[in-house]
Parts: structure tokens; sequence; C-alpha cells
């Protein structure tokens, strides 16, 4: 098989996992600073639950790169 193709799996792993949660964090960042600008008292337990959410999203794209590492480096003896 030729190894362009794994070359090319690789980059559309960690291109398309990367998207998801890129849009997500922007999803999940725009309101929560308009509610912190709405309501500063509530600022820390917003502030918090934004950090956690965004932690769950960047794992997605961790996973992405995994996989995408695995396509390279196991698949390049396969011939």
């Amino acid at each position: 098989m030729n190894p362009q193709f794994f070359e090319l799996a690789a980059a559309l792993a960690i291109g398309l996992g990367a998207i998801g949660p890129g849009i997500g964090i922007g999803l999940i960042a725009g309101p929560a600073l308009n509610a912190m600008g709405r309501n500063p008292e509530a600022a820390g337990i917003i502030r918090t639950n934004m950090i956690l959410a965004i932690v769950f999203a960047e794992a997605v794209s961790i996973y992405a790169l995994v996989v995408a590492l695995i396509i390279l480096f196991v698949t390049a003896n396969v011939k």
C-alpha cells in the first residue's frame, strides 16, 4: 500500500479531530464571557465551569493526535 495514503489519513485524523474541539471551545467561551460580564458576582463559578468544559473539549483533540500518531508510526511498516 502507498505510504502517502497513511500520511493523508493521519493529516485528516488530526485536522478533522481538531475542528470540533476548536468550534466547541469557541461556543463555550463566548456565552461564558457574556455571562461573566452580565453577572460579575458569579464570575468565579462560571470561570471554573468554563475551564473544565474547555479541558474536556481539548481531550478530544488529544485523542485525535494520538490516533494520527498511531496511523503514522504503526502503519509505517505495512507494505
